[in-house]
C-alpha cells in the first residue's frame, strides 16, 4: 500500500469513528483519534494525516482539527515535529503513584523485558543522613546498593538504596541481576507501610551517562521509605528519565 493509499484509508476509518454523541466537533475528532491509538490501529511513531487532510476528509474547520491535535499532544498521545508532521507518541513506562510494585513485574506487564545491572553493593556504618532516613543510630550497620534497571535495552531507572542490615541481614549476598531488591525485601521484611516524595530534578553527569540521556533532560525522582511494623526497612531514591516515565494514580469517588 502506497503512502497516499495508507493516508486515505486512515482518513476514511477516522471519519467512521466520529461518535454520534452530542459533543463539540473538536471533541468528536479528538475521541476518534484517541480511539485509533488506544486500540492499536494507529501504531507508535506512525505519521498521522495532516491537519489539511483531516479538514478536507472530515468536513470540519482547521481550528477544530488544530484544537484536537493540540490537546492530544498535551496529553502525550501525539508528538508534533516541525516540518515533518504529527506522529503517534511512544508510550511511556509508568508506575502506580499510591502503590509499591516490583519494577520487573511492571515491565513484564507491558510486554517488555526487564534487565538489571548491579553497580554498587556494600555494607558500612550509617552516616548521620542515612541514620535519619532509616530511624537508626549513627554507626548502625547498613547496606548500600545502586542498581540500573532496563526496559528492553533502554535504561529506565537508577535505584539507589540503603537498607537496615538488622532487618535484612543477607541483603549484600543477593544477586540483584536475577531478582529485584523489592522481591528480597518483601520476603524477609514484608512491607506494612510506605511513603513517597516525588519531584522533578536535573540529573548529574554520571546519572545522564547511566540513563543515556542528554545533560539537560529533567528526571522524575521518587524518594521512598518502607516499614515492616514499627521499623524502617529501607530508604530508596529512584531516578527515571522524564521522557520515558510517568506516574499514574486513581482516586475513588
Amino acid at each position: 500500500m502506497s503512502v497516499i493509499q495508507q493516508t486515505e484509508s486512515m482518513l476514511a476509518n477516522l471519519f467512521n469513528d466520529l461518535p454520534n454523541a452530542p459533543l463539540p466537533i473538536y471533541a468528536k475528532v479528538k475521541h476518534a483519534i484517541s480511539h485509533k491509538i488506544s486500540t492499536g490501529q494507529w501504531q507508535e511513531e506512525q505519521r498521522i494525516p495532516s491537519e489539511a487532510e483531516m479538514v478536507k476528509a472530515l468536513g470540519v474547520s482547521r481550528m477544530t482539527v488544530n484544537r484536537a491535535l493540540r490537546e492530544l499532544t498535551a496529553e502525550g498521545l501525539l508528538t508534533r515535529q516541525q516540518g515533518l508532521g504529527t506522529f503517534v507518541a511512544k508510550k511511556k513506562a509508568y508506575s502506580a503513584l499510591f502503590e509499591v510494585h516490583n519494577i520487573a513485574d511492571e515491565i513484564a506487564a507491558r510486554g517488555h523485558k526487564h534487565k538489571a545491572t548491579l553497580l554498587v553493593i556494600e555494607s558500612g556504618q550509617a552516616s548521620v543522613e542515612e541514620a535519619v532516613m532509616l530511624g537508626v543510630r549513627t554507626n548502625h550497620t547498613i547496606f548500600r546498593s545502586v542498581v540500573l534497571h532496563f526496559e528492553n535495552a533502554l535504561p529506565i531507572q537508577i535505584e539507589e538504596r540503603v537498607v537496615n542490615a538488622t532487618l535484612a541481614p543477607e541483603y549484600d549476598q543477593q544477586d540483584f541481576t536475577k531478582r529485584t531488591s523489592y522481591e528480597y525485601l518483601m520476603q524477609v521484611a514484608p512491607m506494612t507501610e510506605g511513603e513517597h516524595l516525588v519531584e522533578a530534578v536535573l540529573p548529574s553527569a554520571i546519572e545522564c551517562e547511566r540513563l543515556s540521556i542528554d545533560a539537560h533532560e529533567p528526571c522524575l525522582q521518587i524518594k521512598r521509605r518502607t516499614w515492616a511494623g514499627n521499623n524502617i526497612v529501607t530508604a530508596a531514591r529512584l531516578l527515571h528519565p522524564g521522557s520515558r516515565f510517568q506516574l499514574f494514580g486513581h482516586f475513588g469517588r
